[in-house]
């Protein structure tokens, strides 16, 4: 599906990333992964070949020089870059407080670190796809990005949905959809992923009561997205833009 394509992706060694990459790779495409830490090691299952189509280059997304400078290195040392994949997931201090306990310098922090960090990269993107006239884009949004948290399936665990994760997955689907059609005529396509609830080891309370919003397999994996960002990156989809594709198993109905 993604044949010669050069594809960036923020995050793509994170939960939902590395399974990106993977699929990058295993349909003959290269992934160039952008973290602030480099880790081959995570796609040690794949065959020399496919871990070859592999590229690492550290990035700071929440750093404008750094994420300013990758949209030269990429291009100087891959050639022309195709897509960029955004998954990343900066974090500051007093991410997970309930709202109560939640401090301003924290929230603001956090927004700026996730909400930021999304918009440098798409500005550099759409920059960068003007000037060699197209490409596409893929942001991360969530569930929780266009529905109201269902607090009941975090009662008696330590868990919470946290207000600036809200704050910042409904501003990234905005965004999606105001630079998709601030590019019109363009080439650049720009469209959101939604998923529902990723499985990380959380609370097995947390997991029963997600799993009974849901309606068949519950709490998803990264590898159930993949499918749905292959499509997005794909010339079979060249006429999606703007558009939030939400992938839950149906907990937001």
């Amino acid at each position: 599906m993604l044949k010669n394509q050069k594809i960036i992706v923020f995050g793509g060694d994170g939960l939902i990333g590395r399974d990106i990459t993977q699929a990058i790779v295993e349909n003959n495409g290269t992934a160039i992964v952008a973290s602030r830490t480099e880790k081959p090691a995570l796609f040690t299952n794949l065959d020399g070949a496919a871990r070859h189509q592999i590229q690492f280059l550290k990035t700071d997304v929440t750093d404008e020089n750094s994420v300013m400078s990758l949209f030269s290195r990429a291009p100087e040392k891959f050639g022309q870059i195709d897509a960029v994949v955004n998954c990343s997931f900066p974090q500051t201090a007093g991410f997970g407080d309930k709202f109560e306990d939640v401090q301003f310098d924290n929230f603001c922090s956090n927004v700026n670190a996730h909400l930021g960090s999304a918009f440098l990269i798409c500005q550099n993107a759409c920059k960068y796809f003007e000037s060699v006239g197209g490409g596409s884009i893929v942001n991360f949004s969530s569930i929780y990005g266009f529905m109201n948290p269902k607090f009941k399936i975090y009662e008696d665990t330590p868990m919470t949905k946290e207000v600036e994760y809200i704050v910042c997955k409904s501003a990234i689907i905005q965004l999606t959809g105001y630079l998709a059609k601030y590019y019109k005529g363009k080439g650049i396509r720009v469209n959101c992923v939604s998923p529902g609830g990723i499985a990380d080891n959380q609370n097995q309370n947390f997991i029963d009561r997600y799993n009974e919003n849901s309606l068949s397999k519950g709490m998803l994996d990264g590898v159930d997205i993949v499918g749905t960002v292959l499509f997005i990156l794909s010339q079979g989809s060249r006429y999606i833009n703007g558009q939030n594709l939400v992938v839950d198993d149906g907990f937001s109905l």
